[in-house]
């Protein structure tokens, strides 16, 4: 099978990871009818983990890149899910939480990290509606957790 998202993705230099193992009593992902419910994804791949607080510990460009990082990540989930990347019809919805300091208000800009990923690696179906948050901490003290909701063909 074809997988041309796939093809794009390492021609811009990257590669999808092993498919995450959830750390707690969760799944990866639910599939309802033609829709993916993904879970949060965290900042952790085989090479490092994007702990801290934002701005302070984890800098803005830092977590940016974090958020790509997620975006990677729930791609090898959705890409186990349904077997192509190709069958992605649209990512719906993405909410985004951002481990960061009482006065710090930038967390769209750091969210755009992976909004700005998924326009650029599908286009018109990377277009999403979007949450963006702050939160006193996150699981592991990851600096981001992204969870989405993705269309995909019957």
């Amino acid at each position: 099978m074809n997988d041309n998202i796939l093809a794009k993705l390492h021609s811009m230099g990257l590669a999808l990871p092993e498919v995450p193992t959830p750390v707690a009593a969760y799944v990866n992902c639910v599939r309802s009818g033609n829709l993916l419910f993904l879970s949060g994804g965290l900042p952790i791949d085989a090479t490092r983990k994007v702990i801290g607080k934002v701005p302070t510990q984890v800098s803005i460009d830092e977590a940016k890149d974090a958020a790509r990082m997620i975006m990677l990540n729930r791609l090898a989930v959705i890409r186990d899910a349904i077997g192509s990347l190709d069958k992605i019809k649209q990512i719906v919805a993405l909410n985004g939480f951002v481990n960061s300091e009482a006065d710090f208000y930038d967390h769209p800009q750091v969210i755009n990290g992976a909004s700005e990923f998924l326009v650029e690696l599908l286009g018109d179906k990377g277009k999403h509606s979007r949450t963006a948050l702050g939160a006193a901490a996150l699981p592991l003290n990851v600096a981001v957790e992204i969870n989405l909701t993705v269309e995909v063909e019957g």
